[in-house]
């Protein structure tokens, strides 16, 4: 990986600008207005936060996913007064409008930090562009490992992880990983990769009582603030089976070197253990503007606004093993990685579809893995070769998700 040598201000887009890494991205660059500003903004439908981060911003660019939410923005930003200086500003909406930001000229670091399958192809792009991809959508990885790892290399782009444990990974890697002439855990001296999980907002509670969780109850995140939908992965255990194969792919490893503890306090971020014996831990309070600002400025070190850790006042930190019976999800994101081909697609997009129906009271919490199992079982797993058999995987996989819904397995 290269070190390109940063200029007085870096351009910054922001793909998910209104979630909750979108919002801890603009408060790192707030403290830093010398060396970032925001050249992109784009949200899905939520329409008046991206109102209100132009007027404060004034991008480049504003992007909506979502076309009839553009046309409300653009109304927005045309009545807006004079004084606001949103006039010029432009507008943009789908797929088409996120590629074009991530892959622009004037863009030199893009935030991926859309929810989902979604965020796949502007992150594509942003790495085919050559760009400092901020990785926070671990689904581009998860569908489409190879392809996408390959774009990485063939386009020089710069790839740096923003999920707080792969961050912590990175940070604890040798300094020569991912610039060497070889890369793979064995080949850098290293034995294993730990990923720390909370356990979610379930890890106590008697299993038999799981079936009847609510919604509310699953986005109840005992250490972090999160989106929805991430919130549901964490209590199913999903986002750390997702963050299995994201680690595969980012370390160059396999299933087998990556292991997963149970870690409460969310202080020790993720541990990589050394040929020698030796054991590396990443800690901090758990707050996204940590690596958030570490990927920003890496190889340097800026100012998050987080708070120093206080070990005094943590008093302890506590690991166990993760009860496979109460996370079904983790066993089956090993064995779809083992598995390999398409098999991850199909895995992120049966969760994407039983998640999204869990929010909506379709389901019920139990049912996730259960609908997640019978979508590896029934769809077909192919070569993931090309762009096309992904987002073909993807399609099926979400098919069968609902039709298995609809007749009620």
């Amino acid at each position: 990986m290269t070190t390109r040598k940063p200029s007085r201000e870096i351009a910054v887009a922001i793909l998910g600008a209104t979630g909750s890494i979108g919002l801890s991205t603009l408060d790192v660059i707030s403290r830093h207005p010398e060396r970032f500003h925001v050249v992109a903004l784009t949200a899905n439908r939520n329409v008046e936060r991206l109102y209100e981060q132009c007027l404060q911003w004034r991008p480049r660019w504003a992007v909506m996913a979502d076309a009839a939410a553009a046309d409300k923005l653009r109304a927005r930003l045309a009545a807006a007064p004079a004084k606001a200086k949103v006039k010029k500003v432009e507008v943009l909406a789908g797929e088409e409008g996120l590629r074009q930001v991530a892959g622009a000229a004037e863009t030199d670091y893009v935030m991926a930090a859309i929810v989902g399958a979604a965020g796949l192809l502007p992150t594509l792009t942003a790495a085919r562009a050559g760009k400092r991809v901020l990785l926070a959508n671990k689904e581009a990885l998860v569908m489409s490992g190879r392809l996408f790892m390959d774009a990485v290399k063939d386009h020089q782009a710069e790839l740096l992880p923003i999920d707080s444990e792969h961050n912590a990974v990175f940070q604890c890697m040798p300094p020569d990983f991912a610039a060497g002439p070889e890369t793979g855990l064995e080949k850098s001296g290293v034995r294993r990769i730990v990923l720390t999980a909370s356990g979610g907002p379930f890890r106590d509670r008697p299993l038999a009582e799981l079936a009847a969780a609510t919604p509310e109850q699953a986005c109840a995140h005992p250490n972090w603030s999160m989106g929805r939908k991430i919130s549901v992965d964490s209590a199913t255990m999903m986002n750390k089976g997702l963050e299995l194969i994201e680690a595969c792919w980012l370390f160059d490893t396999v299933p087998a070197r990556v292991d997963i503890v149970i870690h409460r306090q969310s202080i020790v971020h993720s541990l990589v253990e050394y040929a020698d014996g030796s054991v590396l831990a990443q800690l901090g309070n758990p707050d996204m503007r940590t690596p958030i600002a570490h990927a920003m400025a890496w190889p340097r070190r800026v100012d998050s606004g987080v708070a120093s850790l206080d070990l005094c006042r943590a008093g302890r930190l506590d690991f166990a093993p993760p009860d496979p019976e109460r996370f079904p999800s983790l066993r089956l994101a090993r064995q779809a990685m083992e598995a390999g081909g398409t098999a991850t697609a199909i895995l992120n997009a049966a969760n994407e579809v039983a998640v999204d129906c869990f929010l909506r009271g379709t389901i019920g919490f139990t049912a996730i893995p259960a609908l997640v199992e019978r979508a590896l079982e029934r769809v077909e797993s192919v070569a993931a070769d090309s762009l096309d058999a992904v987002l073909a995987a993807d399609r099926a996989a979400r098919e069968r998700t609902l039709a298995l819904i609809a007749a009620g397995a």
